[in-house]
């Protein structure tokens, strides 16, 4: 197996362009974000077959992240736009049955 190059980020750098960031992983790089040049998170590929996390699992990490920081997490601008458009990909018409 090939080694990851790793790139290590303060949080600032990341937040200042995190588009560019995310091309980075793209290309497999595992980026460490630092805060105080401490990591606090890495940024890395998805294995393939990665179906991600599912949004009740999403909801529960906001919640325990919420629970042990005392604030809410904020989602991004884009963030009900991209929820939309997950829903409305897999919509499928409902049809109620029938009822007697």
């Amino acid at each position: 197996m090939e080694a990851m190059a790793t790139v290590h980020m303060s949080e600032a750098e990341v937040a200042r362009d995190l588009h560019a960031v995310l091309a980075k992983v793209q290309q497999g790089v595992e980026v460490v974000i630092e805060q105080d040049h401490r990591p606090v998170a890495v940024l890395k590929p998805s294995q393939p077959g990665d179906p991600g996390r599912k949004l009740s699992e999403c909801i529960a990490l906001a919640r325990a992240y919420e629970e042990r920081l005392g604030c809410a997490p904020i989602p991004d601008a884009d963030f009900a736009r991209d929820v939309q458009e997950g829903i409305d990909s897999r919509r499928d018409s409902f049809e109620p049955p029938a009822w007697d």
